[in-house]
Order: structure tokens, then sequence, then C-alpha cells
């Protein structure tokens, strides 16, 4: 009964609320009507012309007497508010001048209010360009559009071109709106920072945006029909910026491949961008399992980067690698690159299991000349364990691995101008044998020298004379020298044998002219010595038990010795021409020769020193069993010790060059051909006047013979002794033909020269290489790959680069012309300088590439053993350029390097983790 009672009671109070207010609702609807038909009134007159026909009615104005047309009035009302709503509801369409052309016909068409543009047209837009073979301007909807069109033949040519900024789009046709800078692009190409991208429709939304639709994008510079690609169904393509894409696979020749993803991100930034390197996996027999080169590369600004790499092995080997570079325009450039490797061998516990960790630090610096001229900073740094080349894991560097060994230079220079000028040189240098483990440091190497000063030149005028050419300088140099082994480097131990020595150096020279055709000169030459550490000697004859021994003593201190010379010479030069008759090839035979005879004076410095007593029997006093000896303090010192020996010698040289001129194959040239026939026979030997015997020296001939000409040359190096041998080999002051021999006893002879040569010899144009950009020069092997190439698993670009442009040339002339390479290096050398009468050695190293087909090499780096007979370290290489792809394999087919790496990846850097790479690398007894 309840909700009844509540029921009844809201319907009746709900109901009659409605029925007092009805006659409200219909005043507030009739009002709303009215005051809504005079709102729409009012905007339609604003918005649209509305005449309103009126008869003509004539007002009298009683207190002008002006007449007013009602007429004339309304229509001047209605120009006033089509004129003012003109300029205030409608807005400029273009923003700026178009400007177009064609080159068969321009047409416009008032009718269809459009132009149309045919042949070569071209209609440029604020920074957006459109060239195409036809354009149709539709002026009413500010769209354009754009087609090829077909040639005599049925081509489609002349496909449109947009440009827009740095943009370019070729696609077969396209349409845009000036309005909204809106395009629809069918079918278009276009290339962003390496990617080469093809699309069937494109969505252009601003300069910043487009949309694709079925994209095919790949680094093939055929993007018609590229070697690979990857597809993906639609894509969001920001220009320089990056690729966003959907589900995206790759095709190798059109057939489609497992490899894909669900979405892709490539990034297409013009400048470095940091990110991650992705490591690549493999096997390895000793360590395991591996992870190597993955890290990170920062693109720390623009002058510096870093790269940071490293290696994982499961037996717990690893590596630790950085590299960076930096540069500034017109300053200097330079390069650091660090590996530490701590390689072990097995596993722990097992009886082989060995641990040994290497490092090498590399460093290049160079100076733009015209940064500073007064001063220039320097470095080549190659430091590290001597072992590491020959332990390194993850790098192959053969000519790193044959080399022994490794130095370093860091220098300042500064230039102080002025008269006179004073130069000054700080530096540190290191030098390492790898063999012997032998660590030479320097640091600091401190110099300065004076430039030279002519004393008693007149201020104007030519020097003539012995007075005018008067002439000293001032030298100076100091060094720290350490010599200590590569396990006692950076500990206390190596400072202990640190030897510290100066030297000032003050030359006295003059030259000047006798009979006018003898060129003289004359000199001496004084030195000062700072040392600060002598050696005194002394003998014990209680020392190992009666034995006697000779006791050295370093005694810490400053100490000097003072050393001169004094030095002339005489020579000049003499031609002889032998001429041909008229009309023979040659021309003329020229002999031109430089005869030299120099005296040197070199005194005993006897005051420097002492000397000690030997008794080989100290019980006796017999004076035939006892021996002075004689030593200086300064021995073993820096600068050694001064001679004790006076020494008074006359040197005579004679140094030929044998030249013939022939006429010019050239019909256009005016002077004949000159060719090398003999460089610089030199024959040198000295006699020395103040000898007691083996007064003089052997004779010493050296000379260059030119086979072909700037390419290969013969050197060689004699030497002929006038002395005999006694029977014990020993040589002795007997003339060889008095003892029955010739004039000259042959002693040592040696020959070499080097080759290289190529199909580009024949062509016109050098190369450009660098070798400094060589990384295997870089760390004091060869600028060539003569001792066999080096391959660095961490560079996927393991390619030539400067031969992909010319190989395309090459193609079409391979008929002919095959590219080849080859570099010869030939060395023998003989001793008999005690009867022994051998080849020391006696080998020939070669180096070879050729190419057997269009983008397919195979090269070899060898050699042979002449006098051991057998193969030297070789190096097989195999490589095929696949376009967009590179693929080589390298091989070390013997000795205990035993090795093969293969690899196949893009060459593009955008993808350069798109490879496959497999090898065995060698043994090592870690």
């Amino acid at each position: 009964m309840t909700l009844q009672k509540l029921s009844h009671s809201y319907t009746k109070i709900g109901f009659k609320p409605l029925q007092t207010k009805v006659r409200y609702i219909l005043y507030s609807l009739s009002f709303s009507l009215f005051c809504f038909c005079q709102i729409t009134a009012q905007e339609t007159n604003k918005t649209e012309e509305i005449r309103i026909p009126a008869s003509q009615d004539t007002i009298t104005n009683s207190q002008k007497g002006i007449e007013i047309n009602a007429e004339e009035l309304l229509n001047e009302k209605e120009l006033d508010t089509i004129k003012q709503d003109s300029t205030t509801t409608e807005s400029q369409l273009l923003t700026d001048k178009v400007v177009y052309k064609a080159v068969d016909y321009m047409r416009l068409s008032h009718k269809e209010n459009k132009m149309y543009l045919y042949d070569k047209a071209e209609i440029v837009y604020g920074d957006m360009q459109i060239n195409a073979g036809f354009i149709v301007v539709d002026n009413k909807k500010n769209e354009v559009y754009a087609y090829g069109i077909k040639d005599s033949l049925g081509e489609y040519t002349q496909t449109p071109v947009f440009k827009q900024s740095q943009n370019v789009v070729e696609p077969d046709s396209i349409r845009f709106n000036f309005d909204t800078e809106k395009a629809l692009i069918y079918n278009s190409r276009t290339e962003q920072n390496g990617f080469k991208i093809k699309n069937e429709i494109s969505k252009r939304e601003n300069d910043s945006v487009v949309y694709m639709k079925n994209v095919k994008f790949t680094t093939s510079d055929n993007i018609d029909d590229p070697e690979y690609y990857f597809y993906a169904r639609r894509i969001k393509f920001v220009p320089k910026k990056k690729i966003v894409t959907g589900l995206v696979n790759m095709f190798i020749a059109d057939v489609p491949t497992p490899l894909g993803l669900p979405f892709g991100y490539f990034p297409l930034t013009e400048d470095r961008t940091s990110g991650f390197i992705l490591p690549s996996p493999g096997e390895e027999n000793n360590r395991g399992y591996f992870l190597q080169n993955g890290g990170y590369y920062f693109a720390i600004s623009d002058y510096v980067d870093l790269t940071l790499t490293g290696d994982y092995y499961t037996n717990g080997s690893y590596t630790l690698a950085t590299e960076s570079a930096y540069a500034m325009r017109y300053k200097f450039r330079g390069n650091l690159r660090f590996r530490y490797e701590n390689n072990l061998q097995s596993e722990r516990g097992f009886p082989d299991f060995s641990k040994t960790t290497t490092y090498n630090i590399q460093w290049t610096h160079s100076q733009d000349a015209k940064s500073n001229p007064n001063s220039r900073f320097s470095a080549s740094v190659n430091f590290g364990s001597s072992d590491f080349f020959q332990q390194s894991t993850n790098q192959l560097n053969t000519g790193n691995f044959l080399n022994n060994q490794l130095s370093s230079s860091i220098s300042y220079s500064k230039t102080f101008q002025g008269e006179p000028q004073v130069n000054a040189n700080i530096a540190a240098t290191h030098n390492s044998n790898t063999r012997t483990e032998v660590v030479n440091l320097s640091l600091p190497n401190t110099s300065v020298s004076v430039s030279r000063v002519f004393p008693f030149a007149p201020k104007i005028g030519v020097k003539k004379g012995i007075i005018h050419n008067i002439n000293t300088q001032y030298n100076f140099r100091g060094e720290n020298r350490i010599t200590t082994r590569d396990s006692l480097l950076f500990k206390a131990k190596m400072f202990n044998d640190a030897q510290l020595g100066m030297q000032h150096t003050i030359p006295l020279s003059t030259n000047f002219k006798i009979f006018k055709y003898l060129s003289a000169s004359a000199g001496t030459n004084f030195q000062e010595n700072w040392v600060f550490e002598t050696i005194k000697q002394s003998y014990d004859p209680d020392a190992k038990d009666g034995a006697g021994e000779i006791v050295r003593d370093t005694i810490k201190g400053f100490d000097s010795f003072r050393t001169y010379n004094f030095s002339t010479s005489i020579g000049t030069t003499i031609y002889g021409t032998f001429n041909f008759k008229k009309g023979n090839k040659v021309e003329a035979i020229r002999h031109t020769m430089r005869p030299s005879v120099s005296y040197n004076i070199n005194p005993a410095f006897s005051e420097f020193y002492d000397s000690y007593t030997v008794t080989d029997n100290p019980n006796t006093t017999n004076v035939d069993e006892t021996k002075v000896v004689e030593y200086s303090r300064f021995e073993g010192g820096y600068f050694g010790a001064p001679s004790n020996v006076f020494s008074s010698s006359i040197g005579f040289s004679l140094s030929n060059n044998l030249e013939m001129k022939v006429k010019s194959k050239d019909s256009t040239a005016t002077e004949s051909k000159k060719i090398t026939l003999l460089n610089n026979l030199n024959l040198s030997t000295s006699y020395n006047i103040a000898g007691d015997s083996l007064k003089l020296s052997p004779l010493s001939i050296t000379g260059n013979i030119p086979i072909i000409q700037n390419k290969l040359d013969i050197n060689f190096n004699t030497q002929l002794d006038p002395y005999a041998l006694d029977n014990n080999n020993r040589k002795i002051d007997v003339w060889n033909i008095d003892n029955g021999g010739s004039l000259f006893r042959l002693t040592r002879a040696s020959a070499n020269f080097g080759y290289s040569f190529s199909s580009k010899d024949f062509d016109k144009g050098k190369s450009n290489e660098d070798p400094y950009e060589n990384q295997t020069f870089r760390n004091e092997g060869r600028p060539d790959n003569l001792f066999g190439g080096g391959t660095n698993f961490g560079d996927s670009q393991s390619y030539d680069k400067s031969k992909d442009k010319e190989s395309d040339k090459d193609v079409k002339n391979y008929n002919y012309k095959i590219p080849w390479s080859l570099r010869l290096s030939y060395n023998v050398n003989y001793s008999n300088s005690a009867r022994q009468n051998e080849i020391s050695s006696h080998s020939i190293m070669f180096s070879g590439d050729v190419e057997l087909a269009p983008k397919w090499s195979v090269g070899i780096s060898s050699g042979y053993d002449l006098k051991n007979p057998g193969f030297t370290y070789t190096n097989l290489r195999f490589q095929r350029d696949l376009e967009s792809w590179i693929m080589n394999f390298n091989w070390i087919p013997f000795s205990n390097r035993t090795s093969w790496n293969f690899f196949i990846g893009i060459k593009s850097s955008v993808l350069s983790d798109i490879k496959w790479d497999k090898r065995r690398e060698p043994d090592r007894q870690l």
C-alpha cells in the first residue's frame, strides 16, 4: 500500500507543473524563432549578395534640396559591403611567386581555368620545383599535376622530378596542392643518406613527413632491379631523419628470405649519431663461443668521436678496445687507439692452462702547417707489449706480425724569429725489439740550434773569399736515455740504468774557390759533453779466491770532456761528352765525374784516460807478468769515451754519372730525351798517415743502375780489401797481391731492387692513395701488401673502395684489358771477410692481384728463399664484388699462422651489421 501511494503521489505532482507552464513555453519558442530569423537574415546579408527589387522613389530633403535615388543608394551600400567583405574574409592563396616555362607550348584555358605546359615543363614555387614532360595547373583548385610523355618510339620519358630543399623525388606522376602543400606521388624514387627508396604511392603531408605504401628500399645503385631490398607494406618516412616501418622482410634477387622484422627503424641523419654496435657471434676451439666487436659509438661533437668495443669468450678471455678520431679544419687532426687483451688458454684447472695479457697504444697527431708556422706538435706512437701482434686475437695483420720493431715519437718544436733564428725542440721517443724484448726510451730529448751566422760577410752584396764565407752556429742537445726490458716497463727498476747527457757543438767552417775550377772547404768542430755518471775501474787481485777481478765503481756527479777536430776538402766537377753523327737515334753520351780529396785530423785526448795494473800472478814481482790497462771513466757513458789515438788521414772519393741523350718519339718535342745509364757510382777509400799498420781502408763501391726509368733501379754495394789474410783468417799488414792473390779481395757484396707496376701504369693519371691511412704502414710495416695484407675482423669494410668507381668503366673494355698489379722485391748478400765465401741471404718476395673477370679478383703474397729452398710466409686472397655486397676469403695455407677468414656483407656503412663472418684463427701458444 505504501508503494502504491508513493507512485500515485509522484504521478500527480509531475503532471500538474506541466499543465501550469505550457503558456510560457509557447511564448519562449515564438520569441526564439523570431530572434533566429532576424539573426539568419543578417548573416546571409554578410556572406551573399542578395538583390532586393525596389521602385524608384525620390526623397526630397527640405533643408538642402538634394535628390537621392533609393535604388542607387541600395546598390552603393551593397557595393561597399562586398568590398569590405572581400578584404576581410578572403585570404591570399599563394604566398610566393610562381615561375613556369615549357619548350613546346604553354596554353591557358579560361573556360577550364587551367594552364597546360608541354615538353620539358618546369614550375618553381618557393623552394619547390617540378620538372616533367607534361604539367597541368588547375587555378580553381590551386593544384598542379605532372606526368611524363611518350617519345616517337612510345617510351615513357621526361618523368616528373620533384625537388624541395635538398629532397629529390622521381615519380611516374605527381599531384600537388599549393594551399596545403600536400602531394600524392605515384611510383616515386628517392635517395636519402645512402638508401634508395621506391614505392607505389606516397602521401606527402608536409616537407618533413611522407607516408608510403608498398615500399622497396636498398643501398643498391640500381633501384629498378636491385640485388637485394627490404620490402615494407607501410612506412613513415621523415627525410634526413628516419624511416619507421611496419612488417618488413628482406628480398635477395626478388626472392623473399626468412629474414624479417615485425617493425623496423632506420636512422637517416646526416650527422653522426651515437648508437650500439652489434657484436658478431662465433666459436673458437681454444676459447669457446664468443661475441666480438660489440660496443657503443659516441658521436661526441663535430670534432671528436669515441668508439668502445669489446670481445668476450666463454672460457673467460676478453678484450677491451677504444678508438677516437678528432679533427679541426685548418688546425690539426689525429687518431687514438687502445687495445687490451686478457687471453686464457684452455680451462682453469687443466695442466695446459695459461694466461697472457697484452696491450697496444697507437696515436697519430698531425698539425696543419698553416695553423701556426712558428710552432708544431706531432705524434706517432705505436707502444705496447712486445708480443702483441703475435698473440693478439680478433685481428690478423701479416705486416705487423713479421715486423720486429715498434717505435714512437712525440715532439714539439718552436721557432723564435730573429737574427739569428733559434729553433727549439723537445721530444720523447721509444723503440722496442719484439724478439729480444729490449726497450729503449728517450724522455725527454731536447735540442736547441742557432742558425748559421756569417760574422765577416758584407751587409750588402755577395760573399766572396775565405773571410766572407766564415760561418758558425751553435747546437745543443740533451737526452735522458733509459734501456730496459718489456717486463720492467713502468716499474721503479726501469730507471736504475737511466743515462743523462748533454752536448754542446760549435762548428766553424768556410769555403772558397781555387783557380775558378776547384771548390775548397775547411772547418773545425768543437764539442763539449756533460755527463752525470762516470765509472772508475780498478783491479782486485784477491777477488774470486785469488783469481783476480776488474772492479767497476759507479760515481754519481757532474763531469765533462771536450773534443775537437779539423777537416778540409777540395773537389771539382769534370764533364765529358761524346757526340754521335747526325741522324743517329743516340745523339750523345755524357759522363760526369766529381773527384774529391779530403784531409782529417782527430787528436788523441789521453788526458781523459787513467790506468790500472793487472797481475797474472799476485805472488810475483816480475814485470813481464803484469800489464797496464788504460781506460776512460767515460766508457759506457751516454756519449762514450773520447779517442786516445791520434788520427791523420787522407780520403779519396769519386762519383760518376752516365747519361744518354736520344731523340724523342714525340715529333712536337723541342728537346731531346735524357736517359740515365749509371747513377751515382761512388768509389771511396782513405789512408791513415798516422797509423802504424793497415793504413789503407777497404775500397767501397756503391751505385745504382736504372733498368726501367722511374720504376726499376738495381742498388748494389761492394767492399774490396787490399790486405791479405793469414792462416787463421785474420787480416795482416801484407798486400793481398803480394800474398799470391789479386789486387783486391772481395769481402762483402749486396744487391737489391724493388719493383711495383700494374695495368694502370699504361694509363694516364696517378693514384691519390694516402699510405698513412693504411693500418699496416702505421704499425711500422709497408704501405703495400708485399708481405701479406691485414685483416681486421672488426672492420667489415675490408675492400678497396677506390675500385668501385673504376670498375664500371673497365667492364666495357674487359675484352682486351684485364686489371692486374705486381710487386717484386729481390735481395742477395755475399760474405767473404774470413774466407767463408758464402751467400748469407738470397730471397725474392712477390705480391700480385689480378681480376680474372669483372668484379672478381684473386691475389697472392709470398716469397721464396733461394739459399734455404722453400716458400716464405704466404697469403692467398679471393674477392668478389657483388655490387651492393662484398665477399672475400683470406687464407694462410702453411706456417704456424695457418688460418682462414670468410666474410660476406653489405658495403654500405648504414647496414654494415648485416654480414656473415666465419674464420679459423691461428693456434697460439700463450
